[in-house]
């Protein structure tokens, strides 16, 4: 009788051992669910010399709209850092622990083709998420207008610089489709004043991995071969700005020459109520990231019909056309941080009036 008891006890504990084996912790997101009823998708980024943004606010943005509609769907969020083989191994990882939903931005248009190469073949599905796929169809893109987001700068430029001035253009990664975007973007509004010699292009180069040192250091290459002469740099994000406005500093031109910007970060918007960046570009990535967790769990759900619904758009990338969600970029400059940013909970006057700003901030 003995004997019967202790095995029934050990029955029972290998049972209730091997039940909790079946379930599974996310620690990125906390979820936990039965091996059987998983639902997985992958959240891939490019870097964050790119922009400090994607772990700071796409990610968390992302996750939290994914958990807001369904609770139970495991999120993994991975960043490549720069590294395009990274990426594609993080697609393979991902796939191999059951995401069925890729939202992906592709550091490189290789990198994009891939991923979706791999997550089909794997029955999955791939929305490009801020940067366009080429090489392959994505079941979905959600982004800014990006070409739009260089044409608004190029434009504040060509609203602001004196004429016969001369711009600098210090581009992204332009073997990024972002980077791409927005450079044709710029050069789309500036062009037509560089032949007209409305204003004048005295230096230019591409930036790879949108790094800030490297930034800095063609601005200090392009001051030496422009003996300082400098009206405008066309510069594509915050991030780059920043260090460029040190190069621009150690020649006492801080605060004299346009200088553009992107993704309306704390320090971009500090350096605009300091007087040293005249511009940001606004883009509201928490509506962004909502966009992407809705079509991505459409798609995890296998609701056609709901993504169709959602991708009012369509873009043409080299190889067809992809379903799209495209939302509209805003000029940020001093006179309407309070009305775009602020207002919309994006950042707060605690956090960009540090520094040079601090005295400059309007009453908050």
């Amino acid at each position: 009788m003995k004997k019967s008891l202790w095995t029934t006890a050990v029955a029972v504990a290998a049972i209730g051992l091997a039940l909790s084996g079946c379930s599974s912790t996310n620690p990125a997101t906390g979820g936990s669910a039965t091996a059987s009823e998983s639902k997985t998708i992958a959240f891939l980024m490019p870097c964050s010399t790119c922009a400090d943004r994607f772990e700071s606010k796409d990610k968390p943005y992302f996750i939290d709209a994914v958990h807001a509609i369904d609770p139970s769907i495991t999120v993994i969020a991975n960043n490549a850092q720069g590294d395009e083989a990274k990426q594609i191994s993080q697609t393979e990882s991902a796939l191999t622990n059951g995401a069925k939903v890729i939202v992906a931005s592709p550091y490189t248009a290789k990198a994009g083709a891939t991923i979706v190469s791999k997550a089909e073949a794997d029955g999955a599905s791939v929305v490009a998420y801020d940067g366009m796929i080429d090489g392959a169809i994505p079941a979905a893109y959600v982004s800014f207008q990006n070409e739009k987001v260089g044409q608004l700068q190029g434009q504040y430029i060509l609203d602001h610089a004196p004429a016969g001035g001369t711009v600098v253009m210090i581009n992204g990664d332009v073997t990024s489709a972002p980077g791409l975007a927005f450079k044709k973007g710029a050069h789309s509004v500036l062009d037509a004043a560089f032949s007209s010699h409305k204003l004048s292009l005295g230096y230019e180069t591409d930036i790879s991995g949108f790094d800030g040192a490297k930034a800095q250091a063609a601005m200090e290459q392009a001051l030496t071969k422009l003996n300082n002469k400098v009206d405008a740099v066309l510069v594509p994000n915050d991030g780059m700005a920043t260090p460029i406005i040190a190069a621009l500093t150690a020649q006492h031109l801080a605060g004299k020459v346009i200088v553009t910007g992107q993704d309306a970060t704390d320090p971009g918007l500090s350096n605009i109520i300091a007087g040293t960046q005249s511009m940001t570009v606004y883009k509201s990535i928490k509506d962004e990231a909502a966009a992407a967790a809705k079509i991505a769990v459409a798609l995890l759900n296998g609701d056609t019909a709901a993504v169709k619904a959602d991708t009012k758009d369509s873009v043409k990338n080299d190889t067809g056309e992809v379903p799209a969600v495209l939302l509209e970029p805003v000029v940020v400059d001093k006179d309407n941080i309070a009305t775009t940013v602020i207002k919309d909970g994006f950042s707060d006057w605690k956090k960009i009036c540090v520094g040079a700003a601090e005295a400059l901030c309007p009453s908050k």
